[in-house]
């Protein structure tokens, strides 16, 4: 079986998670039985008409960590696409932040949502910087009972590995927990992991990088999940 899947993100042969997820999603399509070849689409071609009709013809969209992007709006636009149309989608690391801030400002109707990384000043920073760096630890996580992330572990607990440090701000968790993109991991100071868009064929955001605990013996079960929506178009 065939898919064809799109990495949204500005390709860096020297970053170690770039070169992570490429290998993640050789583990699992040669576990699935997959024949995929990973694009990667930079950011500022995503945010190009002609670059957006490319991407709509994926059968899955990573948005890859690496954040600030080059195009910030690249990155959102290749966001909106998939949770319009459907298009299965797994955001990591600034993935994660981008589908954060794309939902505040076309669904939550906060048009001026910003990352501080790239707007530190603005006056409403749905994401900002951690008060204790995540950068290069590895951490316990807690995934919500009978969420969609906790189905494709097959438990309610894992450990995972991070390269960041800004998250959902503090002041917006709670909006996020009334709208229908859902919280569904959390870590022991009940600070955002993970979020799913629950009726999406496959819509994950993870804060974590799940491609730096893939191995060719052991792909990672999020990963595989993700690749066999983008073969199936769903979960």
């Amino acid at each position: 079986m065939n898919a064809t899947l799109a990495v949204v993100a500005d390709f860096n042969p020297a970053s170690k998670s770039h070169l992570a997820t490429n290998e993640a999603i050789a583990h699992s399509a040669a576990a699935l039985g997959l024949c995929i070849e990973p694009q990667w689409i930079a950011t500022p071609e995503a945010a190009r008409p002609d670059g957006l009709q490319r991407l709509s013809e994926f059968s899955g969209i990573w948005i890859g960590p690496g954040s600030p992007y080059e195009s910030m709006d690249g990155a959102l636009s290749a966001i909106r696409l998939s949770r319009e149309r459907g298009i299965p989608l797994l955001g990591t690391c600034g993935g994660f932040q981008h589908l954060i801030l794309e939902y505040a400002r076309n669904v939550l109707g906060y048009p001026d949502a910003e990352h501080e990384e790239s707007s530190p000043h603005a006056p409403r920073l749905f994401i900002s910087r951690l008060a204790c760096s995540l950068a290069g630890r590895t951490m316990s996580i807690t995934l919500k009972p009978g969420s969609g992330l906790a189905g494709i572990y097959g438990q309610t607990t894992t450990e995972e590995e991070y390269l960041c440090n800004f998250g959902v701000h503090p002041d917006f968790v709670a909006l996020l927990q009334s709208s229908a993109l859902k919280v569904v991991a959390s870590d022991a100071e009940g600070e955002v992991r993970a979020v799913e868009l629950p009726g999406h064929p496959f819509f994950i955001g993870t804060l974590f990088l799940p491609q730096h605990r893939s191995k060719a013996s052991c792909p990672h079960p999020l990963i595989s999940a993700f690749l066999r929506a983008c073969a199936t178009g769903r979960s």
